[in-house]
């Protein structure tokens, strides 16, 4: 039997195009140029078995980019879960940043509910500032927040690029200590 986790954080490989048309250094502006890592379709990611370690009682904190905010509700659901709140990471970009017309300076943690998990104590705000580190990696501050919200509970990272104490991993950048099993 698989375990159960209270606590699911993710950080999908959404599919997108590195740096802007208008950024492009080498003469092409017809195009963006590739991540260096694989992504997932929207339906990849909608079928993995997340329901299957999902516990009744569990919160899930589901990172997105405004591209894919509509799409990060589809997702939630699709795993079981209730949207609640827009978390912001408002992050100083490196240079110009991504984006058309308005350069991106905000990542989104849509936190969700499924069943009853009750937070240990409030936390003050949901829009934060941290500068940006290197492509993709989110502030510990986030990981260390649900800790201290929701208390030393079961919970998993998916999509890891590394370990953190107390919380168990899965992604194709660290060796995984949760089964998640194929796709629906």
């Amino acid at each position: 039997m698989k375990k159960k986790y209270q606590i699911i954080y993710a950080d999908p490989p959404w599919e997108v195009m590195a740096g802007s048309k208008q950024g492009r250094k080498d003469g092409d502006s017809e195009r963006s140029l590739p991540l260096t890592y694989p992504t997932m379709s929207l339906d990849e990611i909608k079928s993995l078995n997340v329901r299957d370690i999902a516990d009744k009682n569990c919160v899930l904190f589901l990172w997105t980019i405004n591209k894919y905010l509509e799409q990060s509700y589809e997702v939630a659901r699709s795993w079981g879960f209730k949207p609640s709140t827009m978390l912001v990471w408002d992050k100083t970009p490196k240079g110009i940043g991504l984006g058309g017309t308005f350069t991106l300076a905000n990542e989104y943690l849509l936190f969700c509910r499924k069943g009853k998990v009750t937070a240990e104590k409030r936390v003050k705000g949901n829009h934060w500032h941290f500068p940006r580190e290197k492509h993709s990696k989110k502030p510990d501050f986030f990981r260390s927040m649900i800790v201290d919200t929701f208390g030393d509970i079961p919970r998993v990272e998916l999509f890891a690029r590394e370990r953190h104490e107390g919380w168990d991993v899965w992604g194709n950048e660290v060796e995984c200590t949760a089964e998640l099993g194929s796709a629906v």
